[in-house]
């Protein structure tokens, strides 16, 4: 892989992009704090080890002074959904970075022209949207400002054809093609739920068997993340079920906080929400 992987955040999307790209070369990952750095190492180190070959997990640094992306090529902030959050964090990783670097964002459903703007750099800036899991998902929405140059874009199809990633470029629309679609469904399985009394694992099993969906759409909501879904709802102007907004009120979050539209097992470390 040509270019040297920095990635910013430690949730999911950032650790499994970081063991995704492990397979390649090595990567720098910068958390916000000793703790969540501590929790992005398991993480990573966890991910590396159910990839099939050898993946050497040392290959991931995770620091937490920022400064250490600096010599990375291609810097890649990846924290929560949040414009606000993620321009601030970008606007610093600009500073930090080498003239040349890429600067990219894995928003789902935000402006990218906003977003390239906080950088002060749109001409390098790009989308990387990828999808959980990242070592699985195949797809990656390249999403670009109007400013970025024909370099920029090569480079941004080239990082992804060398992680093993197909590449489709999308206009900067909220949700962009697969959310913009998808939500709409995920939400109708919640009002549909709610409206029958059916139980969420029924609804699931009939998509599943019925129209052949690896994951059932109540399923699927809680694996990205109720708080997640209600942020990409909102951004693309979809009609968000209040029961979600409930939910997501009592930190029922899905399978990351062991309760969501259904029961999970609690990660390691986190309690599960009553």
């Amino acid at each position: 892989m040509s270019e040297r992987l920095g990635i910013a955040g430690s949730g999911a999307i950032a650790c499994g992009l970081a063991a995704t790209a492990a397979r390649h070369g090595d990567v720098v990952l910068w958390a916000r704090s000793p703790d969540a750095a501590a929790r992005a190492r398991t993480s990573v180190d966890r991910v590396c080890g159910r990839l099939s070959g050898e993946v050497n997990s040392a290959r991931v640094s995770v620091e937490t002074d920022l400064d250490a992306l600096g010599g990375q090529t291609c810097l890649v902030e990846a924290i929560v959904e949040d414009h606000d959050a993620k321009a601030e964090l970008l606007g610093r990783m600009a500073v930090v970075a080498d003239p040349d670097a890429l600067l990219a964002t894995t928003t789902s459903s935000l402006s990218v022209a906003a977003l390239a703007a906080a950088t002060g750099t749109p001409e390098r800036f790009v989308a990387l949207h990828v999808f959980n899991p990242v070592p699985r998902m195949a797809l990656v929405e390249l999403a670009f400002p109007a400013e970025a140059t024909a370099r920029t874009r090569e480079r941004a199809n080239a990082l992804c054809t060398a992680l093993g990633k197909t590449a489709v470029e999308v206009p900067d629309l909220p949700g962009f093609v697969v959310n913009r679609l998808l939500f709409p469904f995920l939400f109708s399985a919640v009002e549909l739920m709610q409206e029958t009394g059916m139980a969420p694992e029924a609804i699931d099993a009939c998509m599943s068997l019925g129209a052949g969906h690896p994951m059932g759409p109540l399923g699927l909501l809680d694996f990205v993340g109720l708080d997640v879904a209600v942020a990409i709802g909102d951004a693309v102007g979809t009609p968000v079920p209040p029961l979600l907004r409930t939910l997501v009120a009592e930190g029922a979050l899905g399978r990351k906080s062991g309760r969501g539209l259904l029961e999970h097992p609690a990660p390691p470390g986190v309690k599960a929400s009553p």
